[in-house]
């Protein structure tokens, strides 16, 4: 081989190395807007959960005092119908 060939030889290698790390430059690019995406997701999934449990919370504080109002009205209910009887007792 003469040594322009190798030369050339040499200047194809360099070429494919070079092309080489331009692509992966580019991938590593395209993975680092990748990963700032799926933070950013990642943020806002954090922040839905915490509304979600904020609502969850909240909805299981609302069923405890519709039980106790129920509770409260049964109670009422048969004062009054206590009441009743003992008016009706009375017979006025």
């Amino acid at each position: 081989m003469t040594k322009t060939a190798v030369r050339g030889g040499e200047l194809d290698s360099l070429d494919r190395l070079e092309d080489k790390v331009k692509r992966l430059v580019a991938m590593v690019e395209r993975m680092k807007g990748e990963q700032a995406r799926a933070a950013e997701e990642n943020q806002r999934l954090k922040a839905e959960i915490d509304t979600l449990r904020t609502r969850v919370a909240s909805g299981e504080t609302l069923s405890t005092e519709v039980a106790a109002l129920r509770d409260e009205r049964d109670v009422i209910r048969g004062r009054v119908s206590d009441m009743l009887t003992q008016l009706e007792a009375l017979n006025l």
